[in-house]
């Protein structure tokens, strides 16, 4: 895809989010126009989808409905503020997007990533990231760090383990699928050496100096 959109993916307590403002903070420090986003979320419509759809018991939603109201916020992401940074130019910086919905609703799931990309095509079209960063780290070490949280975005934190190691297997698997722009990261290095392997594969890739 030629675009300057890069997007984080992970299982929980994996990092991206750190990591996703990291390289955004290098771009800007380099004078490099650029945003920096999440799923769900990035509009205010998209907000309140996302605080029903990670906060409350895992069993809030059956995961079809959760797949569609991840969709639903995706649409308006992209249509408010994706698209037109695009068009403008700039880097766009994403914590998670389609590939979440590949993984924990369509793999994890067990929906059928078949039918997710389906539903891509309705709603979001041929967009995607150039490159795509998926922190891979042993779920019993995510989960311990996202006790730490105190924030009650915790819904996919409390399904059970079986399903955590389902994701991790479907963000290899998304890796297989798409290595022309996946880039899988061991999450167990320190955040310095993640940073600087991103860091190091964003300038490879975009020809930054």
């Amino acid at each position: 895809m030629d675009n300057f959109f890069i997007t984080f993916e992970g299982g929980e307590g994996s990092g991206k989010s750190t990591q996703a403002t990291k390289l955004y903070n290098y771009l800007i420090e380099n004078n490099l126009k650029a945003i920096k986003t999440r799923e769900p979320g990035g509009t205010p419509s998209a907000e309140i989808l996302r605080d029903i759809l990670i906060k409350g018991k895992p069993e809030r939603w059956k995961p079809l409905s959760e797949a569609l109201l991840m969709w639903a916020a995706r649409y308006e992401h992209v249509k408010e503020i994706i698209l037109p940074a695009i068009d403008s130019g700039k880097f766009v910086i994403c914590d998670r997007f389609y590939d979440s919905t590949y993984a924990y609703q369509g793999i994890a799931h067990k929906i059928g990533i078949e039918k997710m990309q389906s539903i891509k095509k309705i709603v979001i079209g041929d967009l995607e990231p150039s490159l795509t960063f998926i922190l891979d780290i042993d779920p019993k070490e995510g989960l311990k760090r996202t006790r730490l949280r105190k924030d009650g975005e915790d819904r996919f934190e409390n399904f059970n383990i079986q399903f955590h190691k389902d994701l991790r297997e479907a963000y290899l698997k998304l890796a297989d699928m798409f290595p022309s722009r996946c880039e899988i990261i061991s999450g167990s290095l320190s955040v310095d050496e993640i940073s600087k392997l991103i860091i190091a594969k964003t300038k490879e890739r975009f020809n930054i100096p």
